[in-house]
């Protein structure tokens, strides 16, 4: 076990996994399975005034949001005009049903247009949607691109919005990964912005079981929950200023799949999404988390 460290950056007290207890869950029910053609499913988000799952596919398909039932079929398809998918890896929603799409995949720590698109619930409505504004940051610390092969800390496929900012929780690949990911902070408004570094917090060791792939706030903004391939990681008491008393638990998920996605679906559970490979994945899974 991993002693826990607690770190004042910038005015915030940085988001750092201290001392985790491991325990196996078995008990993912599969919900539904995407349709054939969603391969390459990206990022989810739950919106429960229309009781329907929003989804992204990543980098070489659509700019397009998804809106799928809970039986997985699509029953929205939403254009999102002027913007191209670059690597679109995550989505989160605000409280005013204004949805947000990040796209900041960043395999090779080469791209220099990392962005945040804001479309406005009205838009949600339509075939095609206006960005109503594009959220453009930047990591200070990175000074070349790509930096040194021990240095590539500037991936990320998760995020989530805690009143006017968004926090990026990052995608280690580096060489000699030893299971840290930057906590970053981003002002949810219209600009090129410098990304306020927070802190690390470290997972585990292995990359392919603990490289984080999303995140996720609870509809009561108390509990946050990350995600792997291998493992859910959950903070409760979450507050927006005082990490020093977050309760962290992590829990092995049982198999493994090319796990990318996590939404609350309610205070107490979360949907799990994975993407499609070959015979396996390309479905949505149920997981209960314990109070």
């Amino acid at each position: 076990m991993r002693s826990g460290k607690e770190y004042i950056i910038g005015g915030f007290i940085s988001l750092l996994v201290g001392t985790f207890g491991c325990t196996s869950q078995e008990e993912l029910r599969k919900v539904f399975s995407f349709p054939s053609q969603m391969k390459e499913v990206s990022g989810v988000t739950y919106d429960a005034k229309r009781s329907m799952l929003w989804a992204i596919e990543d980098s070489g398909n659509r700019n397009e949001v998804y809106g799928i039932d809970t039986l997985g079929t699509v029953v929205k398809t939403i254009a999102v005009n002027g913007v191209e998918n670059n690597d679109w890896e995550a989505l989160t929603m605000g409280a005013d049903g204004s949805l947000y799409v990040g796209d900041f995949g960043n395999n090779g720590n080469t791209r220099k247009n990392l962005a945040i698109y804001a479309l406005n619930p009205e838009s949600l409505y339509e075939n095609n949607a206006e960005v109503a504004y594009k959220v453009s940051f930047y990591y200070p610390e990175q000074r070349t691109f790509p930096p040194e092969k021990t240095e590539k800390f500037y991936d990320a496929e998760a995020f989530f919005l805690v009143g006017d900012h968004f926090y990026l929780i990052t995608k280690n690949r580096s060489k000699g990964f030893g299971g840290t990911a930057r906590v970053y902070k981003i002002p949810n408004r219209e600009g090129n912005h410098a990304a306020l570094l927070l802190g690390e917090l470290e997972t585990c060791e292995r990359f392919s079981y603990c490289a984080i792939t999303d995140a996720a706030i609870s509809p009561d903004g108390t509990r946050i929950v990350l995600l792997s391939q291998k493992f859910v990681w959950i903070f409760d008491h979450f507050s927006e200023h005082n990490f020093l008393h977050l309760a962290n638990r992590k829990i092995e998920l049982p198999g493994m799949t090319q796990r990318e996605s996590i939404t609350f679906k309610d205070a107490n559970t979360v949907w799990i999404a994975d993407e499609r490979d070959k015979h396996t994945g390309g479905k949505v899974y149920e997981f209960l988390l314990t109070p």
